[in-house]
């Protein structure tokens, strides 16, 4: 070998030796990857994944237009029936009401109040041990198996003959309900990008508007039973009955994730390819929230109590339930005391279902129409018209019905602010644990409201209840300004991330490796490329 020949053989050894090097490197990624996976480190979508390099994919916009028309034809159908299930479930006991079930029970005093409290204290009880097990356990057999207990304690309710019995089936109620908003938010997050999913979460929980209009048209339908029991008896055990065979459909039918095959009943409606199992992982890449980790994390659960957002999450849900509380369960009593008959009462519930239902796609629309980061305004600007339908009802004289039912009716418009609640909580938490965890707290808020709430509707101020109105005047405005708040934090926060990784939002100069961080099941403060949505 000659002297000249000697740097060239080096040379091409030192790029063979790389290249070895490379190889080496690359599959001890891939393979950490895959053993983070297994041991519960990272997050289950890594089990897609053989190969690092296929994370990152470039998706073929109409395939995966495709893909999610096969997606909503499954996800949107089950979660909205199950959430009708849910919300009628829980206002069973409005329409009780107005079929005399305080007079069968001898109920006097506050007793309707606390029965309408007891049921978010089971509720308020079981919402964090349900998260954790929602994390621990299947998703879908989990919320099948608890669907089929709403509806077996409903049904016992029945045969209640005193206000004991009936209180504690009360709160075994809103224990096993304790996993609805949970598992819908979580299934949502598992199958949907941060911008689709208020839409979708909109989509399923128009449900409460059907629950509503289908809820009065079951009372209208269940009051002309004339049998040997009281309307509220064959009321509980109908809708009980329904709700437990719609439990078993959920267990068979409903996939637990996009990883994960779905039940063998439900493979003929539901059949991902192999491919489009892993795009339905891929798209999720840009949420950098990940789609499920069965290891609870200690240190996230940490992180979610000292967090902001939780407390923040916490007050806004707080401030909607107490409105929701009054309304939910003294609700029949309000427009009843307009005048109408009890069927007639529960007729016209049908209009204030079919505005629900409406509000809330009017909601999601706009949301969706409007450059990214309006979510907060869009949140408090639905506020509004609750808060005009509440001075309605103070201020509207008694003898306007039409008019008085007009501003309850507006009272409705809330719940397209719950949607876009739901939302950002849901976008704006990362780490399997620490989501489980804040939406927990989230819904503590949600109970606590509730339980407040009916307190409120003083028995003798019926059936203006002019204390329970300025409940809701007063929550209300105090939730704008915690909205708008959040969204001022969330904003400064966005920004210092943007400085420290040097990135340019006035020329869109991106330095993020998005690939790096988006199936790690890190958290959003964990996360430099994480991005908050307000």
């Amino acid at each position: 070998m000659t002297t000249e020949e000697l740097p060239s053989k080096v040379a091409v050894a030192e790029v063979e030796n790389s290249r070895v090097d490379s190889c080496m490197a690359d599959t001890e990624k891939d393979m950490s990857k895959l053993a983070a996976a297994t041991a519960g480190h990272g997050d289950v979508a890594l089990a897609l994944f053989a190969d690092v390099d296929d994370i990152g994919e470039e998706i073929d916009p109409e395939e995966e237009k495709r893909l999610v028309r096969k997606i909503d034809k499954l996800l949107l159908p089950l979660c909205a029936i199950s959430y009708i299930f849910f919300f009628i479930d829980k206002t069973t006991l409005s329409y009780a009401a107005v079929f005399g079930i305080q007079a069968d029970l001898n109920m006097h005093g506050t007793d309707y109040s606390w029965l309408s409290s007891l049921f978010y204290f089971g509720f308020l009880v079981w919402a964090l041990p349900s998260n954790l097990l929602l994390q621990r356990l299947p998703v879908a057999k989990y919320l099948g198996v608890n669907i089929m207990l709403w509806g077996i304690l409903l049904m016992s309710q029945a045969a209640c003959n005193n206000f004991a019995s009936l209180a504690a089936l009360r709160v075994l109620g809103g224990a096993v309900e304790a996993v609805a908003d949970p598992a819908f938010i979580l299934i949502t997050s598992m199958w949907y990008t941060r911008r689709e999913q208020p839409v979708k979460i909109g989509l399923w929980y128009t449900a409460v508007g059907l629950g509503v209009a289908l809820g009065g048209l079951l009372g209208y339908g269940i009051g002309q039973i004339r049998g040997h029991l009281a309307s509220w008896r064959y009321e509980f055990l109908i809708i009980g009955a329904l709700c437990t065979l719609w439990g078993v459909v959920i267990i068979l039918v409903l996939p637990d994730n996009p990883v994960a095959k779905p039940p063998p009943a439900g493979r003929w409606l539901f059949r991902l390819t192999d491919r489009e199992r892993k795009l339905a992982v891929e798209r999720l890449r840009d949420n950098q929230t990940g789609i499920e980790n069965k290891t609870f994390k200690p240190r996230q659960m940490l992180e979610a109590v000292l967090d902001y957002k939780t407390y923040f999450l916490f007050m806004i849900a707080f401030c909607q339930a107490i409105v929701n509380g009054g309304t939910t369960n003294f609700g029949t009593l309000i427009i009843k005391g307009f005048g109408f008959d009890t069927l007639t009462t529960t007729l016209m519930n049908i209009p204030y279902g079919a505005f629900i239902f409406l509000v809330i796609l009017l909601g999601v629309w706009i949301n969706d129409r409007l450059p990214p980061n309006n979510r907060c305004f869009v949140l408090a600007v639905f506020i509004l018209p609750t808060l005009a339908g509440a001075f309605g009802l103070h201020f509207v004289p008694d003898d306007r019905r039409v008019g008085r039912l007009i501003c309850y009716y507006l009272t409705g418009s809330l719940n397209a602010s719950f949607v876009l609640l739901l939302s950002m909580q849901t976008a704006n938490i990362a780490g399997h644990t620490k989501k489980v965890v804040t939406s927990a707290c989230m819904f503590l808020g949600y109970c606590a409201g509730n339980i407040a709430g009916p307190f409120f509707y003083k028995t003798d101020q019926a059936p203006t209840y002019p204390l329970g109105i300025w409940s809701m005047i007063v929550v209300l405005i105090l939730e704008i300004g915690i909205v708008i708040a959040l969204r001022f934090l969330l904003s400064m926060e966005n920004k210092r991330r943007d400085r420290l990784q040097g990135i340019d939002q006035t020329h869109h100069q991106e330095r993020r490796d998005l690939d790096a961080t988006a199936f790690e099941d890190m958290t959003d403060k964990e996360n430099l490329n994480f991005r908050y949505i307000y």
